[in-house]
């Protein structure tokens, strides 16, 4: 269900296209391609927008075209495809620089989880500004590009841009895509500014960056899928990342050594983490899904799933599947993902820029009359101060082994 389209197509741009200058003329091209193209393409543009409202605003950007550069553009699309209200549909670009910060959204703010090691002192800061700009400008200006109908699906893709120097140039909350300066304050209060000169990447996650929560659980190890089991505990921990065959270590293997320490410890129960999955082919888990289904650990209490805003596309999938099909119960955040929704993204270049317009090509309906994302059974509200600690709240509600300490 996710976008599987999107390395081909980058493979087929050449770094001159990405770099070159366009024109108005360029720009307002490559909007009348979108405009003709996209709903002949799409299985159905105009479940949430009528024709000629999408028509208009395809024009509006057209006529505001002349005083844009490449970055403004991009927003520009971002701003259409959000129009549209379909989360598979969207604008996918070959960023190229990225600022070297991560940020993670906790109940008291946005944080500093991951930044370049010549300024660790911020770590675990609090985001008071960028440029200037206070947060709920930040906020502001990001709903104008990103879907906020799910509150979680926006906070999921606003910690993806945070760090992008193109779309925040573009938002007009820095003066170029090269630099940025942030606001932050630690936990006595102390403000401090640095200046981040942005990198070669478009990942801030793939960067060699001072992290911290490293001593949590479910950042022990770094692959599509891996497991840990606490003898003391008898609980096994289950961590799938991502609905895709790790390329040396085929998931049919995994299976096997995972139900291998099954069988032989017989774990008192198990904790499947999705927090982290953005998606990919949904069939990948089924066996395990099945398996378990069918194991003296479908019961209450024995079965335990994990799900937050980072859970998207198969990985909701997936967690219906689990929720419709046994008796686990599910820990966390309401999923960035809709439980029924467009998907089964394919994708085009526009002809001048080479930005390419992904769309869903399917309309998945995954468990019927339900609407909006997946919910958790039991919620959890994540706390700075407990992820510092190493505290995970949805461990500890999954299991007391897992416990918080007292404040």
């Amino acid at each position: 269900m996710k976008k599987a389209i999107i390395t081909a197509l980058f493979a087929l741009i050449s770094a001159a296209c990405l770099s070159q200058t366009l024109s108005k003329t360029d720009f307002m091209e490559d909007l009348e391609f979108l405009k003709k193209t996209l709903p002949l393409k799409h299985t159905n543009l105009f479940a949430k927008i009528d024709s000629n409202q999408f028509k208009n605003k395809v024009d509006q950007v057209s006529m505001r075209s002349n005083g844009f550069d490449r970055n403004r553009f991009i927003v520009e699309l971002f701003r259409l495809t959000k129009s549209i209200g379909d989360e598979h549909t969207f604008i996918e670009v070959n960023f190229t620089k990225v600022l070297p910060v991560q940020f993670e959204l906790f109940k008291e703010g946005l944080f500093v989880v991951g930044i370049d090691p010549a300024n660790t002192s911020v770590l675990n800061s609090k985001l008071e500004s960028i440029n200037g700009h206070p947060v709920n400008d930040i906020l502001a200006r990001f709903r104008e590009i990103i879907q906020d109908e799910n509150p979680m699906y926006f906070n999921d893709r606003l910690l993806q841009h945070l760090n992008n120097p193109v779309l925040l140039n573009g938002l007009a909350l820095i003066s170029n895509d090269s630099t940025a300066t942030f606001t932050l304050s630690n936990a006595a209060g102390q403000v401090q500014n640095i200046k981040l000169k942005a990198v070669a990447g478009k990942d801030a996650t793939k960067l060699n960056l001072a992290q911290s929560g490293n001593n949590l659980l479910s950042h022990q190890k770094n692959s599509n899928y891996w497991f840990d089991y606490q003898a003391d505990t008898k609980i096994l921990y289950f961590n799938y990342s991502d609905c895709s065959e790790h390329a040396s270590y085929p998931f049919a293997k995994f299976a096997e050594e995972l139900f291998t320490v099954i069988d032989k410890q017989k774990p008192n129960k198990i904790i499947l983490d999705l927090r982290s999955n953005g998606g990919g082919n949904s069939a990948i888990l089924n066996p395990f899904i099945e398996k378990i289904a069918a194991s003296y650990l479908n019961k209450k209490g024995k079965f335990y799933v994990l799900i937050g805003p980072h859970t998207f596309s198969s990985a909701v999938m997936n967690a219906v599947r689990i929720k419709r099909n046994t008796n686990a119960i599910l820990v966390g955040q309401p999923s960035s993902g809709n439980i029924n929704g467009y998907g089964e993204v394919r994708g085009f270049a526009l002809p001048k820029s080479k930005i390419i317009v992904a769309y869903s090509t399917r309309y998945w309906e995954n468990w019927k009359g339900k609407k909006g994302p997946l919910k958790p059974d039991s919620y959890v509200d994540y706390s700075i101060k407990n992820y510092i600690k190493g505290k995970d709240e949805a461990l500890a509600q999954a299991d007391k082994s897992f416990g918080l300490s007292k404040p």
